[in-house]
């Protein structure tokens, strides 16, 4: 039996995935987190085999969560789970443990597919995702800015245009404000931006950031 942990916080593609997987003969749904947190604790608690995460959930963030849960459990197998196939979170995701990664828009079949693929120890990726990254290094014209960014990088940007405060992302990431704050400058000088709006603006144009979460405040 392939054990499964579900976390994204929007309840209704939360729901609609877990119903697909429950229904299939061999997987079950062994529970379900509303942030990156609650994630990593169900993985302490269940110890599941499979983890379909949300890029973009609350909290620490997929990211974040992904390295936790890989450290806890060396034999979870994460898949990160977005709403596009561009952009530099597939190949970031891949590089630092996730072996899935599928857009929301993939169907149940690939769905399914994917979650026996990684629990037995293979990559997958969905179409529309592979056709992006192979794709993606013969792109000279406009290339994506956040390409440049380390994982870290990625991780505190991400943090930052979701409007966690300095001491948020201090507590959460165990870096001291001193590190978060050099961390956002750096980035803010490899953008070529000046403020944190400005970085979020970025962010949305260049598919990083749902327009509908653009921040409307400073980090501070």
């Amino acid at each position: 039996m392939i054990r499964v942990l579900l976390a994204d916080d929007n309840r209704l593609v939360m729901g609609a995935v877990g119903r697909v997987l429950s229904e299939e003969k061999g997987i079950s749904v062994v529970g379900e987190a509303h942030s990156g947190e609650e994630a990593v604790a169900m993985c302490r608690e269940h110890s599941p085999n499979v983890v379909i995460l949300s890029l973009f959930v609350p909290g620490i963030g997929g990211m974040e969560a992904t390295r936790r849960i890989l450290r806890l459990e060396r034999d979870t197998r994460v898949i990160a789970l977005s709403n596009r196939a561009d952009g530099p979170f597939p190949e970031q995701m891949l590089r630092i443990g996730a072996t899935g990664f599928l857009t929301k828009s993939s169907d149940t079949r690939e769905l399914i597919n994917c979650v026996r693929k990684v629990f037995f120890g293979q990559r997958y990726v969905s179409s529309d995702v592979a056709q992006a990254l192979a794709f993606s290094s013969f792109q000279d014209a406009d290339p994506n800015p956040f390409g440049s960014l380390s994982n870290r990088e990625m991780q505190i940007m991400m943090m930052v245009v979701n409007c966690h405060k300095v001491h948020e992302i201090s507590g959460n990431l165990h870096l001291s404000p001193k590190t978060v704050n050099s961390y956002r400058y750096r980035i803010f000088e490899k953008l070529n931006v000046s403020s944190d709006v400005e970085m979020a603006l970025m962010a949305v144009r260049h598919g990083v950031l749902d327009p509908d979460n653009v921040p409307l405040q400073a980090t501070s």
